[in-house]
């Protein structure tokens, strides 16, 4: 018999592991045994967070829980604080900025942008027919959709769309050095800089246009700069991700798949049954303790430190995946004051990708067995695939 959870000590990122799209037993195991233990591992955080209810309250507790970054002292938190984050901020800061985004996520405006993203999908959906068999799904369609269409939402010329790409894979490449690295980030904020600048003077119809129109200077060409960078980099990794291992839930579940197919109407359901199962965002923003706080029998003091597991929310150790699934009832984009404020940007563009390549090629299989797909390291803070070698 398994000996009872009392604490967790360990490699966190080793528990986040997953064998395939599956959780590692031992998180599963330890979401219903130990929902809330202490992290005693040697520079981690106070408090691993495993449950759903723990996990929930946490997170939507913003009077005593902050998001800001982990510092030593408020001042040090404060200067780590990535401008324009929203996943930085706490309130009354982060209720400013998010009134301000809010009215341009919302899911009436998100739908005027289907059509622009039927023809990025269909688009990439012709690159990849070109590149021939077998085609690596996330080169040609699940990294440069979310790519392209950041860029249209924000505006950015269709002549800089390649180099701001490039730029942006440059400073996020674990195979780079880190000044390379550093050179390509600089780049990268280079670039929205003098974006943000050029907007300011001409405006058109965009999200950023909209966002200097309405609010001018109420906010900072720095704010400015992070919500662009969010809006791209963030946006990218989440989504390309979700694609990718969507298509691969898909592709090794094909009873799922042809029912799918035979009803497309289970497509919103499908939707969010795939977000809930793929999880990209394994591990919740952490989460600081502003006063003491009693959970449960435990007590945690005033700032210390809590890592909440959405993989943990997410799945159980029975698990299977249901397309047919009503309200899965996921947090993949969190809860709380910090839910994901492009969530309804996101679930349009995974149902008009899924639909158009099950549509474009219904004969679609992986290139290479299930048990030689790569998958991104888990220390990662955005779980995926490396590549997807598909057929047709």
């Amino acid at each position: 018999m398994p000996k009872p959870v009392e604490s967790f000590s360990g490699d966190f990122f080793d528990l986040h592991r997953r064998d395939g799209l599956d959780p590692q037993p031992e998180l599963t195991r330890m979401s219903v045994e130990a929902p809330f233990v202490p992290d005693t591992s040697p520079g981690r955080h106070d408090w691993l967070v495993t449950g759903h209810d723990e996990v929930r309250g946490i997170l939507g507790d913003s009077a005593r829980f902050s998001t800001r970054p982990p510092a030593e002292s408020l001042e040090d938190s404060r200067r780590l604080v990535q401008i324009g984050n929203p996943l930085m901020y706490d309130p009354p800061e982060h209720t400013r900025l998010r009134r301000m985004l809010t009215p341009e996520f919302t899911v009436r405006r998100m739908r005027r942008m289907e059509p622009l993203i039927e023809k990025i999908v269909a688009d990439r959906l012709d690159v990849m027919e070109r590149a021939g068999r077998p085609a690596d799904l996330m080169r040609h369609f699940a990294w440069p959709i979310p790519g392209l269409v950041g860029c249209a939402l924000l505006g950015v010329p269709r002549d800089d769309q390649a180099e701001l790409a490039r730029t942006l894979d440059l400073s996020r490449r674990a195979d780079g050095s880190h000044k390379a690295r550093n050179t390509a980030a600089n780049a990268f904020d280079g670039y929205l800089a003098r974006f943000v600048k050029q907007k300011r003077r001409h405006q058109t119809d965009d999200m950023l246009s909209m966002l200097i129109r309405d609010h001018g200077d109420e906010v900072t060409d720095k704010e400015l700069v992070g919500i662009c960078a969010s809006v791209i980099a963030a946006g990218l990794e989440n989504m390309a991700g979700t694609i990718g291992l969507a298509v691969v839930a898909l592709l090794t579940h094909p009873e799922q798949t042809e029912r799918l197919r035979a009803e497309p109407e289970l497509m919103d359901n499908a939707v969010e049954e795939l977000i809930r199962y793929t999880t990209v965002v394994p591990i919740a923003s952490p989460r600081t303790a502003l006063e003491d706080v009693t959970i449960g029998e435990h007590v945690i003091k005033a700032g210390q430190i809590l890592t909440c597991s959405l993989l943990s929310v997410n799945r159980t150790a029975d698990d299977r995946l249901d397309l047919t699934r009503e309200n899965p009832g996921h947090m993949s984009f969190g809860h709380g004051i910090h839910h994901c404020v492009g969530a309804a940007l996101a679930r349009l563009e995974l149902r008009i990708a899924l639909a158009a390549l099950l549509q474009r090629f219904p004969g679609l299989r992986l290139g290479v067995p299930a048990a030689e797909l790569r998958f991104r390291s888990p220390r990662l803070a955005t779980f995926g695939m490396e590549s997807l070698p598909v057929e047709w």
